[in-house]
């Protein structure tokens, strides 16, 4: 079940870093964490915590509930 919500987590990250026409490096920057994190993340091989989450929404200036569209 957490792999699977880490999957719907990634795709949505990395689809909404491409609307925002970032670079994983940009992105990284802009959170303060390393772009290996990014990498990780949009693999879904990481679970994000909460406060990353938020933080990557700020940067997108989008709701946080955009990025976990889908996760039941």
């Amino acid at each position: 079940m957490k792999d699977e919500r880490n999957k719907i987590f990634a795709r949505n990250l990395k689809a909404e870093r491409y609307r925002k026409n970032l670079t994983q490096s940009e992105l990284a920057e802009c959170i303060n964490v390393s772009e290996s994190t990014i990498s990780l993340l949009e693999r879904g091989l990481q679970t994000p915590s909460i406060f990353l989450v938020f933080d990557i929404a700020k940067t997108f200036g989008i709701d946080i509930n955009e990025l976990l569209k889908n996760i039941r």
